[in-house]
């Protein structure tokens, strides 16, 4: 039997790994991104991010770690899909999801939801999960704060109409610097995290612990950066 994880004891000053899989990808697979969880926690991660219902409770009966749970929804045209509505983090929450991480900007929600309610709402049904702001602005970390997320999380930045194009490192890293003058909540360094060197960057500079995917998951954008290189050469 799984052990009670204390998250956030477990992840400061450490690597959480994302390990996720959509249904257009070759790795999309339950049983996949649970042997790419074991990889990652044999490596030394300190715990996972992983999206889906079927996702967590297979990575969770497989593995023994703490897991930032996510589910990625579209409702319509409506540009807020990561744990959009309230019925989202309910399903995260019933299956035992140490964090539930959902989309903190402050754009419209489906179905006219309100964050604040919903975060007023989960923090009542489920006191004992940690609720994550997917945030992309400075704006977006306060306002989550004022809201008593737990932990304030920079994900969406770079993946915003207002932050398109923004990388998390400019100005080296000048992002989380503003944040950590203002948030008292442990913040998370999330997005384009794609070199070791960046993970440690923002560790030193303050932030709590850091999350990389893509870099270490997601084979076919690791093989197409070699591919492209080889490309490149003059044969």
């Amino acid at each position: 039997m799984s052990k009670k994880h204390d998250f956030l004891t477990e992840v400061k000053g450490n690597l959480i790994v994302s390990c996720q899989a959509l249904a257009d990808e070759p790795l999309h697979s339950p049983f996949i991104m649970s042997r790419m969880v074991k990889a990652a926690l044999e490596a030394g991660a300190a715990a996972i991010r992983a999206n889906s219902i079927v996702d967590i409770q297979c990575i969770k009966d497989a593995n023994d770690t703490a897991v930032i749970g996510i589910i990625k929804q579209n409702y319509g045209d409506c540009p807020v899909f990561i744990t959009p509505t309230l019925k989202e983090v309910r399903a995260l929450c019933s299956i035992g999801c140490e964090v539930v991480a959902l989309d903190g900007t402050l754009r419209p929600r489906p179905n006219g939801e309100d964050l604040a309610e919903v975060v007023a709402t989960i923090k009542q049904e489920y006191p004992e999960t940690l609720l994550m702001a997917d945030c992309s602005t400075l704006e977006d970390a306060i306002y989550c704060e004022k809201l008593d997320f737990d932990i304030i999380a920079t994900t969406l930045h770079g993946y915003t109409e207002e932050t398109s194009g923004q990388d998390i490192a400019d100005n080296d890293f000048q992002l989380l610097e503003e944040m950590l003058k203002v948030i008292h909540k442990p913040i998370i360094v999330e997005g384009n995290i794609n070199t070791p060197q960046k993970a440690a960057r923002v560790l030193e500079k303050g932030a709590y612990a850091v999350v990389v995917g893509g870099a270490i998951t997601r084979p076919q954008l690791i093989a197409k950066k070699f591919v492209e290189a080889v490309a490149g050469v003059d044969k």
